[in-house]
């Protein structure tokens, strides 16, 4: 089907176009040699595969460094704003942290019962089949993920760029340029080495969590000093669209307990280390954020806290005196773990797409290093398409609800796959009403807003309805192209000899 997209890509490796060459080109059969067959110099194993290097702790700051961006340090004014008190905007941040161990927990049998990169991707197609997969591949990797990745980037450059800045906001050129930077230093880090990625994942999560264990401590005194007098429910609204306005905030904040499921095939021992990655990540996340939310308010008015632009920075400012030079650097360090992480999964995102045959071949290709290089590569390249865009917050609006909305979907297939494929193996089997009751809130959490906002949520529908001309031209076996086949074939070629990458052998 969809695979004829780059099928000739596909069923040609470089070793295999040999046969057919002049006895001249011995220069291009050593390097294809060296291309087919290299040895990982900074692992000492064949290379062509991608390979089980993340340890349980890799998983958790995989998943910590993903979730906890720019959002908690930045502007956690959302939740306040559309619950209108203290205590209810912190029963929120609680909630929101359980019901992402919900989703977290369904994704604990997915992952380990379909141990393929992907996640929700490979679900749906698992269970609803090519194109119902496809609009979920589409919607995530041509705009959701490379238009994240720009956002966190730019969040990044500015508070870099603050502290040359105090007194007005950085130039918008060099805030852009910085952010490119960014984007491609991480992106040859990803293409270098595997290790090398987790390993920037690992530092920079330990900076983003010892800045906010530094808040949650000096929280901590105040409340010691009895500084509670913002803990009340005064104002709490009872309007129901608020409320679910509210939530929709707060679990944009905890977006990203899925990634792991992203990049499970480089996970050592899945089975055991996925559910425990996922159990410690989220518990860590929801304890965090709801002390890390107490600390501001045990300082902060909720007044001051809806007028701020950046929440941790005030609260610095106002309680740590010359110490608070160094939050910047804190919140600049969260968001440049936050883009590593988005770029290190949503490469596997791009690889699984293509190894289902509907992204093109030439990202299913391994470097000798065991990195998707290509994949990575795509992923920059969009984001870096991105930040030339002038309101790609608006963007990123317009396609929320789809998001929520597929991973509504992924947990679905749980309750599905049940029903129509019992004796797949499980080895973690979860209670049927944890998807059930996951699936009725993301309804509620999803209607809402769009009922709210019919414009955005309009634009958003159209957005992914650009799915189905694509599927048809491209992917749809009666329908699509095949004049396509030559170009991709070379360009896959071109691409194998750039980047000194080939398919991933068959484990």
């Amino acid at each position: 089907m969809v695979g004829k997209i780059g099928s000739v890509g596909l069923g040609v490796t470089l070793h295999t176009r040999r046969s057919n060459r002049s006895p001249k080109s011995k220069e291009e059969e050593c390097e294809s040699e060296a291309l087919k067959a290299d040895l990982d110099p900074e692992e000492g194993k064949e290379s062509g595969a991608l390979e089980a290097k993340m340890s349980l702790l890799n998983g958790i700051t995989v998943i910590v460094g993903s979730i906890i961006g720019s959002g908690i340090f930045v502007s956690p004014t959302g939740v306040l704003k559309y619950t209108g008190s203290v205590n209810a905007s912190l029963i929120v941040w609680i909630t929101c942290g359980i019901f992402s161990m919900i989703g977290a927990y369904c994704y604990a049998e997915l992952g380990t019962m379909i141990r393929v990169s992907g996640a929700d991707y490979a679900y749906i197609m698992e269970t609803f089949g090519p194109f119902a997969a496809f609009i979920r591949l589409w919607i995530e990797c041509m705009i959701v993920r490379p238009c994240s990745q720009a956002i966190v980037a730019l969040t990044f450059s500015v508070y870099v760029l603050k502290p040359l800045f105090p007194e007005c906001d950085p130039p918008e050129d060099a805030t852009r340029l910085l952010a490119a930077c960014c984007i491609l230093l991480l992106t040859f880090v990803n293409c270098w080495s595997v290790r090398a990625a987790t390993r920037v994942q690992d530092w920079f999560t330990y900076a983003k969590l010892l800045a906010l264990f530094i808040i949650i401590a000096v929280g901590i005194y105040q409340l010691s000093k009895g500084k509670v007098e913002h803990f009340t429910f005064e104002g709490t609204t009872n309007d129901v669209t608020s409320i679910a306005l509210s939530f929709y905030s707060g679990l944009f904040a905890y977006n990203g307990w899925n990634y792991l499921n992203f990049i499970i095939e480089e996970l050592k021992d899945p089975v055991r280390n996925l559910p425990r990655a996922i159990a410690i990540s989220c518990t860590l996340v929801t304890v965090v954020y709801t002390f890390t939310n107490v600390a501001f308010y045990t300082t902060l008015s909720p007044t001051e806290v809806l007028g701020s632009a950046a929440v941790a920075v005030t609260f610095a400012e106002r309680i740590l005196g010359w110490f608070a030079l160094s939050i910047p650097l804190f919140v600049a360090a969260s968001t440049f773990g936050a883009v590593n992480g988005v770029l290190l999964t949503s490469s596997r995102l791009f690889y699984a797409g293509a190894a289902q045959g509907q992204m093109p071949a030439m990202l299913t290709m391994v470097t000798t290093r065991s990195t998707p290089a290509p994949a990575v590569l795509a992923v920059a390249l969009l984001s870096l398409l991105y930040l030339t865009v002038s309101d790609i917050y608006a963007l990123i609006n317009y396609v929320g609800f789809a998001t929520w909305l597929s991973i509504g979907a992924a947990v679905l297939c749980l309750p599905v796959l049940r029903y129509t494929q019992p004796n797949l193996e499980r080895p973690i089997k979860v209670n049927l009403i944890f998807p059930v009751i996951y699936i009725i809130c993301t309804i509620l959490v999803v209607a809402v807003p769009a009922v709210a906002s019919p414009a955005e949520t309009g634009i958003g529908c159209m957005m992914i309805l650009t799915a189905v001309p694509v599927y048809l031209l491209l992917l749809h076996p009666r329908t699509r192209m095949q004049c396509l086949d030559t170009l991709v074939h070379r360009f896959t070629y071109l691409v194998q000899k750039l980047t000194l990458s080939v398919r991933p052998k068959v484990k």
